[in-house]
């Protein structure tokens, strides 16, 4: 029997507590044995809820019983989190976790820590929530060069601009829905100022080239100044727009961003809508290959978790490796990277925006007294230098 410790009885927790009871018997039959939660460590009483009956107080009681094979953190946030997951593994017990503020501050110290005491540190649900995307990094796509990882990583922000689309919604009307349904937090800038979807790409791009992704060194960029006339725009092009998390490596540089993006309907993203998430990997010899579903919600996201506590149930007193090395990725300047533009200019005269931009495809009748293009592609530093000769943009969204 494997005995489990659930750190937390919030939305995450109490979903891991639900899928292994629930799941009991599917569990029990893939791994051979039996996986049992001994202990849910919260401050608080639950009156009437099963966990009741393995409920304790103090985090002492988990790390010092022998028994414990496997820790789930699903308390959130830096601390106490990062002192009990240290903890944990140097007593030698397994750590899962949904944690992706932890994961990306910590991740490199903690695997090596993991390492240094034959258990593992496993975090599937930290960025997709039920999308599996770190397995596939770390074991499916060993042998792939990747070239370049863009996702949706974000249900709220993706929520918001598919209701703009579709409804014709403002920007804040929209948020004000999200929150009453539950999509967005009641301080909602971690979503739609893009640093969660940064956190995120940032731990990807760590994983996708095992050295470590500082997620200050990532131009972010929210969705909070997206209106209903770049959605007129878009619909002019045929295209929608999406908050990107985007990393690239090119010419032996690596480049991240997250800011939105007009997406054509050729791009897989494209189709993604509401609170769905997406990730779409593009590898040298593979291709392309798309990781789609839940990007969170309690039941996802615990079941991912899950997912990672049967991968170390399976390998008990043994080091799943994931290569995440201290050593700092150098994030080229953005300005290098090159890419079209979609621009709004307070003007009609073609025939200035002509003579700086080149070859652009023009939009002069979607929006009154204004003017909309799309430039051939340019480096962003290019872009800027352009579009300060132009001197009247209104607004840039990047074209993917």
């Amino acid at each position: 029997m494997i005995k489990v410790a659930i750190l937390g009885y919030g939305t995450v927790g109490s979903g891991v507590f639900e899928v292994i009871r629930k799941n009991k018997d599917a569990i029990t039959g893939k791994l051979g044995d039996e996986v049992q939660v001994k202990y849910v460590l919260d401050l608080r009483e639950f009156e009437g809820d099963p966990v009741q009956e393995v409920l304790v107080h103090d985090v002492d009681t988990i790390l010092n019983d022998p028994e414990v094979a496997v820790v789930c953190e699903t308390m959130g946030g830096e601390r106490p989190a990062y002192d009990f997951t240290k903890r944990a593994l140097e007593s030698g017990k397994s750590v899962c976790t949904s944690n992706k503020e932890l994961v990306e501050k910590h991740g490199p110290e903690l695997l090596q820590i993991a390492k240094a005491h034959n258990c593992s540190y496993l975090f599937e649900a930290s960025v997709g929530g039920g999308i599996p995307i770190i397995r596939p990094l770390r074991t499916s796509l060993a042998q792939e060069e990747i070239l370049s990882i863009t996702g949706i990583l974000n249900g709220t922000t993706n929520y918001i601009l598919t209701k703009m689309e579709t409804e014709g919604l403002a920007f804040e009307d929209v948020l004000k829905r999200a929150q009453e349904k539950g999509y967005a937090e009641k301080n909602p800038d971690a979503d739609i100022l893009g640093f969660d979807a940064c956190r995120k790409i940032s731990i990807l791009t760590s994983l996708a080239y095992g050295k470590n992704v500082d997620f200050h060194d990532i131009t972010t960029e929210g969705i909070t100044a997206i209106t209903d006339s770049d959605f007129a725009y878009a619909k002019k092009m045929g295209a929608t727009i999406k908050l990107f998390a985007k990393s690239v490596k090119k010419d032996n540089k690596y480049y991240a961003i997250v800011a939105p993006f007009i997406v054509k309907p050729e791009n897989p993203l494209y189709a993604v809508k509401g609170v769905f998430n997406a990730i779409l990997v593009n590898c040298n010899m593979g291709g392309e290959t798309m990781y789609y579903g839940k990007g969170a919600g309690k039941l996802a996201t615990a079941s991912a978790v899950v997912a990672d506590v049967l991968d170390c149930a399976r390998h008990i007193g043994k080091h799943l490796d994931v290569k995440w090395e201290d050593e700092k990725l150098e994030i080229s300047p953005i300005d290098g990277a090159v890419r079209r533009f979609f621009v709004r200019a307070a003007s009609t005269d073609a025939a200035q925006i002509k003579e700086l931009f080149g070859d652009v495809e023009l939009f002069s009748d979607v929006v009154p007294d204004e003017i909309g293009f799309v430039t051939e592609e340019m480096s962003e530093a290019e872009y800027k230098e352009k579009a300060a000769k132009l001197g009247n943009v209104l607004s840039m969204i990047r074209v993917d």
